[in-house]
């Protein structure tokens, strides 16, 4: 992918030494079998080596993004001692418990400082939100009633905000009686995310931090909660603003990770998680201009659920979600879930495979789902197409989920979910990478790490197999012929066959047509083209072939491409 405004993308092979040694150990920093996911989630962690050791795999496999799991803002009750309650209401959170200043508890000390400078001045609701990060001095608006709390766990920042959400920039707590939100940040005094920003610099990668999470709708959790939009913008102001004020200038921050999901599905302009997006959009513009949001949704195709949506439903998503100024938009694929089938048009009456029973059933792939992978992406690349036209600035990435419905053996803290195999990999990349830029995979730790051999050592160990993710009839001077583009196709040979053809047909690149390894517009970085002649009037009419891609050592494609071309 060419780089762009955004700086989200760039060369994966660092121009500074390639080993550097600190406490860690010595780091190689080169990249050595890199695949065609180049972006992965991770879960955020306090240990400096064991980013370091991540990083260090993801970009041996050809990663140079790495995006931030985050955590939520919560609304919390409190007790009659001004103790910060669970999120259940039922017993004080051991979390929050060293907050306290002049022998109160932050909230009963908030609560003084608001009286003190006007008596009618009163706290209406509590919000918590706990981070690995640290903050500086910006975070903070008001230094007369906010405060940073150090203490031996934890440094708690207290934030004091009206509750209407206009985060009133003239601090006045004494002219006017008003009703105020406390949200105290449970944050830590070494910043993780500058650390993981250094690592990420030694490696030429892209770091996408997580904003807060909404909180949910309590009757509908999978829509945001619209009564605390305006204190979650509140705390995404003020932590962007940190942002901006220490590390806008990182090379390494690529933008920002949008962590509350939805549907990729037709969606009106008041859908409260779009006001969300928006909301939090014109923040990041504000503050850190240039990086872009990016977000993640989730498609589901599946016909027995009243919520499933057609690829033209997704198409209307996209676009909805292209409005409220996200810059990234990198939908799910959903097979991990068992939610959206990788199949062909041709194989609709196929029956699913297993590890998608749990899910959908002993069924077909048509009757089970309304569409494939590649259907979906196909229609909101239109879709992007139509919102490059209309001036909206947004990519279109795909997540490849590295994960099944259910395993043999459990990875990590990922409940039930297995891992997923290579050969799956390479085929949700085929079904996709036609009509992304980028593809991405949800998640490293603990999908790519659990097993042995681990799908990261599968991946080093086959990372030069082809992929094929698209073919197409194209002719070369007065010769018929077939363009195929995908990855790792230098030196190989085309397989051609269809049913009633007894041997497939052959074909050498190398000897009887061309490549390239610069990638097509718009296609993923890492990809190339290869081009051999072809007969097209030997098919019988209205025919699938089925095209593989093999390589100089006999390793195919696990996935061939099904192309059929009308007469």
């Amino acid at each position: 992918m060419e780089p762009n405004a955004s700086g989200t993308s760039g060369s994966s092979t660092p121009s500074s030494s390639s080993a550097f040694t600190d406490p860690c150990g010595t780091f190689d920093t080169r990249t050595r079998t890199p695949y065609a996911v180049t972006g992965y989630w991770l879960v955020p962690t306090a240990d400096e080596c064991t980013w370091r050791r991540q990083l260090e795999a993801i970009h041996k496999v050809g990663g140079d993004t790495v995006i931030r799991i985050g955590t939520g803002l919560q609304e919390r009750r409190v007790d009659l001692d001004g103790r910060i309650l669970n999120r259940e209401g039922s017993e004080t959170d051991s979390r929050y418990a060293p907050c306290r200043e002049d022998e109160l508890t932050c909230f009963q000390a908030a609560e003084r400082d608001l009286k003190r400078a006007n008596f009618n001045n009163r706290i209406t609701t509590t919000y918590v939100y706990r981070t690995d990060e640290a903050f500086g001095p910006d975070l903070l608006r008001c230094p007369a009633m906010e405060r940073a709390i150090v203490t031996d766990r934890a440094v708690f920042h207290r934030l004091v905000a009206p509750a209407d959400g206009s985060d009133d920039p003239s601090c006045d707590f004494t002219s006017k009686a008003r009703e105020y939100h406390l949200i105290l940040v449970a944050a830590r005094a070494d910043d993780s995310l500058t650390t993981l920003l250094d690592v990420a610099d030694r490696f030429s990668m892209k770091v996408f931090p997580a904003l807060p999470l909404a909180p949910r709708d309590p009757e509908r959790s999978t829509i945001a909660d619209p009564r605390h939009i305006g204190t979650l913008t509140t705390l995404t102001r003020r932590i962007l603003q940190d942002y901006g004020a220490r590390l806008s200038g990182r090379d390494s921050l690529g933008g920002v990770y949008q962590p509350f999901e939805l549907q990729m599905r037709d969606m009106k302009e008041n859908h409260p998680t779009l006001q969300v997006y928006a909301e939090q959009h014109q923040i990041v513009e504000q503050e850190l201009n240039g990086k872009p949001i990016l977000v993640s949704p989730y498609l589901d195709a599946r016909k027995r659920v009243s919520f499933g949506a057609t690829p033209q439903q997704a198409a209307a998503g996209f676009k909805a979600l292209a409005r409220t100024g996200v810059g990234i938009i990198a939908p799910q694929d959903s097979r991990g879930t068992g939610k959206v089938g990788l199949f062909w048009p041709d194989q609709r009456d196929d029956d699913v495979d297993k590890l998608l029973q749990p899910t959908v059933g002993e069924t077909t792939y048509g009757t089970a789902y309304h569409a494939s992978t590649r259907d979906y992406y196909r229609a909101m690349a239109d879709a992007r197409a139509d919102m490059v036209a209309e001036g909206y600035d947004v990519q279109l990435w795909a997540n490849i989920e590295a994960f099944e419905p259910a395993g043999a053996e459990p990875c990590g803290s990922q409940g039930t979910r297995g891992r997923a195999e290579k050969e799956r990999l390479d085929s949700a990349v085929a079904l996709a990478g036609r009509y992304v830029s980028k593809v991405i995979s949800y998640m490293w730790s603990d999908f790519m790490t659990c097993g042995s051999p681990s799908l990261s050592d599968r991946l080093a160990a086959d990372w030069d197999r082809p992929i094929a993710v698209d073919a197409v009839r194209k002719g070369r001077d007065i010769l018929d012929g077939v363009e195929v583009r995908g990855y790792n196709l230098a030196g190989a040979k085309i397989s051609i066959r269809w049913e009633g053809l007894d041997q497939p047909k052959i074909i050498d690149v190398a000897s009887a047509g061309w490549h390239s390894a610069v990638p097509s517009a718009g296609l993923p970085i890492g990809t190339q083209t290869a081009w051999v002649p072809f007969d097209w009037s030997d098919v019988p009419d209205d025919t699938w072939i089925r095209l593989h891609v093999v390589a100089p050592d006999g390793r195919q494609t696990a996935e061939a491409l099904h192309v059929r071309v009308p007469r």
